[in-house]
């Protein structure tokens, strides 16, 4: 784990002991720091003893603490957490901006932060593996994998300085404020987790702290493919080509050596159509639109660091899908079953839906979706219904998307997951595709997409 003695001496209250807390506590713990902790769980808190006291933030005198760290998952909105905390005058933070204070005790090292509504983990983990190809110690975290805390400190290698990969959520940045990536990517914004925010404007403006946060000589990847996109991307060029840029909200000056092609003016914008459909086709992980986006990100995040163009060539055809997220199960029966259990909205399934186009006119998909809702419509889906060949419901949202479908192709409320997938085998002909992009959240009937893309699995193995 991370330890340094930017933490030692100090007082903190941590709030939620899951993953994410838990790596917190130790690593504090370790840095020689006082730590009070919470979790409405007793297994929870037990799993810290020894290491840190226990105290209910919401119920202790946080006169004298230097911050309260909570997980992402606690709505700063509505949370009293938040008043009590301004009110003692203690910030509240995350185990990011932790990883971001502890970085100038680090050894030299870069880190590359991705945000975006949609793609997110799929870049995240193909920019790791870039760089893990190219030589460069490499982890990546953040919202993805282990917590970044949890993991040991890169050391440089006879390549060079290790590069931390974080996947960053809107939560996330908005509990850190000293993050300097040297270089920050931005994928797409699309509505989403509008409960946490004020309204569309305050969810662009989370992701848009993400290059508030850089220094002026760091490097933005910015996928200009949807208008707050690209405003970012506007806004950022010209703070930096009139001579008022980002400051630098670390103040610690640089850490390591960085690559000279890391330059101020360094804006890059980049989209899908950057990709050869022809190349693509050699990808075997990287089909459909949505990730000719995330690979244009990927080789210019790659480019940026210096990395070659035969490396990041040989790496887009090595690179392996991650669990849920257009995931090829396996084929039945001449049939592909694909779980993407990771799309939890309609912007989110849209790509899926157009990575399998028609053959010779024959619509090829059997659509698995539903699930809890985050809107009343599927209008980011509507452009490619011709591609879907029969579509099932399952979950809350079932009813309502089966009435919504029907006219534009067939449907079968479903219900349940496991009645779907034997319902699209029996249909299914060779050269199908079954696939689970439900476009809303999982928890009507799973614990989270996980637990869900894994019964999806398992239903896929109980067909005969």
């Amino acid at each position: 784990m991370i330890v340094s003695d930017a933490f030692a001496g100090k007082t903190y209250a941590v709030l939620g002991l899951a993953r994410s807390g838990l790596a917190t506590v130790n690593c504090l713990s370790a840095s020689g720091a006082r730590v009070v902790a919470w979790d409405g769980r007793e297994e929870a808190r037990a799993a810290v003893a020894g290491k840190a006291e226990l105290g209910d933030p919401m119920e202790i005198d946080l006169s004298g603490f230097d911050d309260i760290v909570v997980s992402p998952g606690v709505p700063l909105n509505r949370h009293p957490i938040t008043m009590r905390a301004k009110l003692a005058g203690v910030p509240i933070i995350g185990d990011i901006e932790l990883f971001a204070l502890a970085r100038p005790t680090l050894p030299p090292h870069k880190v590359v932060g991705i945000t975006g509504t949609n793609g997110k983990s799929t870049t995240t983990a193909l920019i790791h593996h870039i760089i893990e190809q190219a030589g460069y110690p490499t982890v990546m975290g953040g919202n993805i994998g282990l917590p970044i805390l949890g993991q040991p400190p890169l050391e440089p290698n006879l390549k060079g300085p290790g590069v931390y990969v974080l996947e960053l959520s809107s939560y996330q940045i908005d509990l850190t404020h000293s993050l300097d990536c040297d270089v920050a990517v931005l994928l797409n914004i699309t509505p989403d987790h509008l409960d946490r925010y004020d309204g569309f404007e305050g969810y662009v403006a989370s992701k848009a702290r993400l290059f508030a946060m850089q220094s002026a000589d760091h490097v933005a990847v910015i996928a200009t493919e949807d208008e707050p996109s690209r405003a970012i991307a506007q806004n950022l060029r010209h703070s930096r080509e009139s001579g008022n840029p980002s400051p630098d909200i670390m103040g610690q000056g640089e850490v390591g050596e960085m690559d000279p092609r890391l330059r101020g003016d360094d804006v890059k914008e980049v989209g899908s159509s950057d990709i050869d459909p022809v190349a693509q086709l050699t990808w075997p992980a990287l089909q459909g639109p949505h990730n000719a986006q995330n690979a244009a990100v990927a080789i210019a995040v790659a480019k940026a660091l210096g990395i070659d163009e035969a490396t990041i060539a040989n790496a887009l055809v090595s690179y392996a899908s991650l669990p849920h997220r257009m995931q090829a199960v396996g084929t039945r029966n001449g049939v592909l079953y694909v779980n993407d259990s990771k799309a939890t909205n309609a912007a989110s399934t849209a790509p899926a839906l157009a990575a399998w186009p028609p053959v010779d006119g024959r619509p090829r998909i059997h659509w698995i979706l539903g699930g809890v809702a985050k809107s009343d419509n599927l209008d980011e889906c509507v452009p490619h219904f011709g591609n879907v060949a029969h579509a099932y419901t399952i979950g809350e949202a079932g009813h309502m998307f089966a009435d919504l479908l029907r006219g534009s192709m067939a449907v079968d409320d479903s219900e349940m997951l496991s009645a779907a997938v034997r319902r699209a085998a029996r249909i299914a002909q060779p050269g199908d595709v079954v696939l689970l992009s439900p476009a809303c959240a999982s928890f009507d009937q799973f614990r989270d997409f996980e637990a869900r893309g894994d019964a999806f699995v398992a239903a896929v193995g109980a067909l005969e």
